[in-house]
């Protein structure tokens, strides 16, 4: 059973945009893979401009054949309707989360990460 979520970049005016995130949401695994492998405002915009997400980040293509670790995004299937979602406010973000039946939110703002569950409410992400 897939752990959804949905990974977002605050831009200057405090709108969000954001992303789908179909497995392995839980602060274990994408909080600490973003905090890894996305920690810069550059990596993290790169990230959600690329689009709804498959997997974070993974070994496996879309045949489940190995690859070198990155991100499996749907369009990389073919799959239309993958742009990212413009949110007007963190609020509205929230909202979006609980709309894609999401677990778990991210946010890059202020230069850094925070997870956020569907209620809004602060989650901490593990070292």
């Amino acid at each position: 059973m897939a752990t959804r979520s949905r990974i977002g970049v605050q831009l200057k005016n405090g709108s969000v945009l954001s992303v789908y995130c179909h497995w392995d949401g839980y602060p274990e695994w994408n909080g600490k893979k973003l905090k890894e492998y996305f920690n810069t405002r550059q990596k993290a915009a790169e990230l959600v401009d690329g689009g709804d997400i498959s997997a974070l980040w993974t070994d496996k293509d879309w045949d489940g054949k190995e690859q070198e670790f990155g991100t499996l995004y749907y369009e990389g299937r073919g799959d239309v309707d993958t742009e990212p979602n413009l949110s007007e406010s963190f609020q509205d973000f929230i909202k979006s989360v609980n709309d894609s039946w999401a677990d778990y939110a991210y946010l890059f703002a202020d230069g850094e990460w925070k997870c956020y569950t569907p209620k809004g409410n602060e989650e901490k992400i593990p070292a």
